[in-house]
């Protein structure tokens, strides 16, 4: 056989659909050698063979046949459409070379039947056994979903089993169809046309051969690029070679991060760090935020205290919102800093989400990544004016704006309040909750005690309007004053008696009467009036002691001093007499 017939039958072929074409005319078929391989093909003398697959040339196409000669002293026809693209064109041309199956050797018309579809079937099935003998790879494209899996076109129909699909399992196999994989072959039984492929097994293969690859080259601090294989709330996993690693949310970001899909979605290509790597384990953890500065270390710098700053509100609490001043770098307004004036209980309802602000810095500490802002502070503080207008002494008026077990707060103009303790109701009345006196709503005058504007705290009092009791009885009465009241209450111990003006002495049991009393209530009564004598004064205390029988005591004494006096040679006892008495005692 000549050169050119050798070539022909070693030559690479060009591709129509899944049908290997040999063109002639890439032979020189004007050429000798052209010639030759057709002198080759008419001295075949081998008896031809059905179900065999030989070469031939077209001669000729003539309607919807085409006429091949396949050497062997004959020729045979071809349906065109077996000829077909997959896009439904057609490039058969005569003189080009095909490889055909011969199906019989002679129809009802006397020709010889050919197939260009089984023949390249049949070439098909031997490389499917081919790659199943020697575990080599096939390439094809999925058709459809079928029962147990999926229908795929590797050049004929084969079955990829649905535990076959990944490496892991796979619930909706839809996105799969249309798309073209690499496959391992598991099965294959031509008798009965059964072809089983395994996708998982040819991703294992290749993720052990990656594995060893990519852990051999891992360290800790090195720069590694992978794509994003899955996210989860807590991270994403990066696929880098056969080997996945965790990218933690909160390594993914030096700023606010509410999930890994903020920054992330599957099918990523990503470059991240390699954070630590367990070797016993295969264990891999990434981060993102590694390869670019901490914020944090520079921030000192960059947001001096009392600094006026802009950022965004990013989260909201009770106690506070937080304002991010730039990526990576936040700050908490506390509710204490959001208003001069209004008693914030939730931040709330102050400020909302994504919200701009303007704040003032109030203190950084970068070793517990935390910044204090404050949003009163860029307006002058109003309490400094109320110092000058609500000078201590003052006389002012309020509405009761709300009462506490220890006070009524009083508004005096809108965010300024004042309390009244209440201790500072009434000089003498015992008062347990102020809701005895007021009620909120109430318009009350009072005087101001005291103020602090830093502090943002003024005291007022009621009782202060009038003169204080305590200290004109002070003042007008002595130990030895007689004085008259009534008993106001009875105790085991005494008798309360008002001595006016809310001003109550105890009179202890035992100085209620020059004789021993055992029930004071079957004795004494409520209202009762009495005439005593201030035993006991205690100003810091506000305590009066009293006595009843001091005082008849006194009388008595009193009544046998007149009755000496009146004898007959009497003589008043002086000073002097009474040292030398005392002496002549000693």
């Amino acid at each position: 056989m000549s050169k050119l017939l050798a070539q022909i039958k070693g030559h690479g072929s060009k591709q129509m659909g899944r049908i290997r074409v040999l063109d002639a005319a890439d032979f020189a078929d004007e050429t000798a050698e052209g010639n030759e391989f057709f002198e080759a093909l008419q001295g075949e003398t081998r008896a031809l063979r059905e179900e065999e697959v030989v070469r031939g040339v077209v001669v000729e196409i003539r309607g919807k046949d085409v006429i091949v000669d396949i050497g062997y002293k004959g020729s045979g026809t071809v349906n065109l459409e077996e000829f077909n693209n997959p896009d439904g064109t057609n490039t058969l041309a005569v003189g080009d070379v095909v490889e055909v199956l011969v199906e019989h050797l002679e129809d009802a018309n006397g020709n010889v039947r050919l197939s260009r579809d089984r023949a390249e079937k049949m070439k098909i099935w031997d490389e499917v056994e081919k790659a199943f003998k020697a575990n080599l790879t096939v390439h094809g494209t999925v058709l459809e979903k079928v029962k147990g899996g999926l229908a795929v076109d590797i050049g004929i129909r084969a079955f990829l089993p649905g535990s076959q699909v990944d490496v892991k399992p796979v619930r909706n196999l839809d996105p799969f169809i249309g798309k073209s994989f690499d496959m391992k072959v598991i099965k294959v039984n031509r008798r009965r046309g059964n072809i089983v492929l395994s996708r998982k097994l040819f991703l294992e293969t290749i993720n052990a051969s990656l594995k060893e690859e990519t852990l051999a080259g891992l360290e800790e601090g090195k720069l590694v690029e992978g794509t994003v294989k899955n996210i989860t709330e807590y991270g994403a996993f990066v696929d880098l070679g056969g080997v996945d690693g965790l990218l933690h949310i909160t390594d993914m970001s030096w700023g606010r991060l509410s999930h890994p899909g903020e920054m992330f979605q599957v099918g990523d290509k990503v470059e991240v760090a390699v954070l630590k790597y367990d070797k016993d384990t295969e264990r891999v953890s990434l981060g993102y935020k590694q390869k670019f500065p901490d914020p944090w270390l520079s921030a000192e710098e960059r947001f001096p205290v009392n600094q006026l700053v802009k950022g965004k509100v990013v989260s909201i609490t009770d106690y506070g919102a937080f304002v991010e001043l730039e990526p990576g770098v936040e700050g908490l307004v506390h509710v204490s800093e959001m208003s001069w004036t209004k008693k914030v209980k939730s931040a709330k309802g102050m400020v909302n989400l994504g919200d701009q602000v303007e704040a003032q810095i109030l203190a950084v500490d970068t070793e517990n990544r935390r910044i204090s802002l404050g949003m009163k502070q860029i307006t002058p503080n109003p309490w400094m004016a109320i110092a000058e207008k609500y000078i201590v002494g003052t006389t002012v008026s309020g509405t009761v704006r709300n009462i506490t077990e220890f006070g009524a707060f009083i508004e005096l103009e809108d965010g300024i309040d004042g309390l009244i303790h209440v201790s500072d109701f009434s000089w003498t009345k015992k008062i347990k909750h102020p809701s005895e006196i007021t009620k909120k709503g109430d318009v009350i005058t009072a005087k101001v005690l005291a103020l602090d504007p830093l502090a943002q705290r003024m005291s007022l009092g009621v009782k202060q309007m009038e003169p204080n009791v305590w200290e004109m009885f002070f003042q007008n009465h002595n130990v030895g004053t007689t004085v008259t009241g009534k008993i106001a209450r009875l105790t085991d111990f005494g008798a309360f008696v008002d001595l006016g003006d809310g001003i109550e002495g105890l009179v202890h049991v035992s100085e209620i009467s020059r004789n021993r009393v055992d029930d004071i209530t079957k004795e004494f009564q409520p209202g009762q009036e009495l005439t005593m004598k201030i035993v006991k004064l205690d100003p810091v205390e506000r305590r009066i002691g009293l006595s009843v029988k001091q005082l008849l005591q006194d009388q008595d004494r009193g009544d046998i001093e007149a009755t000496k006096a009146a004898q007959p040679g009497f003589k008043k006892a002086t000073l002097a007499d009474a040292f030398a008495q005392a002496k002549r005692e000693e």
